[in-house]
């Protein structure tokens, strides 16, 4: 799942940088770097935080099912 991690990362720094033009239209390319960065960093944490909850979620599913059965 590695490569698709990278991407979702690359699709948030996408994301943020069409933000920022759609926002300033004359935004500098320093601003748009930043927006770039923060969107790379910020999808990765998303993800980080979905997975340790899928995680967190998955031993309890597991124990509950066990039980119905």
């Amino acid at each position: 799942m590695g490569f698709l991690d990278e991407v979702g990362k690359v699709a948030g720094a996408i994301a943020a940088v069409e933000a920022t033009d759609k926002v300033d239209p004359d935004a500098s390319i320093l601003t748009k770097g930043i927006a770039a960065v923060a969107g790379f960093e910020g999808a990765g944490a998303l993800e980080s935080l979905v997975e340790k909850k899928e995680d967190e979620a998955s031993p309890d599913d597991a124990d509950s099912a066990g039980t119905q059965a």
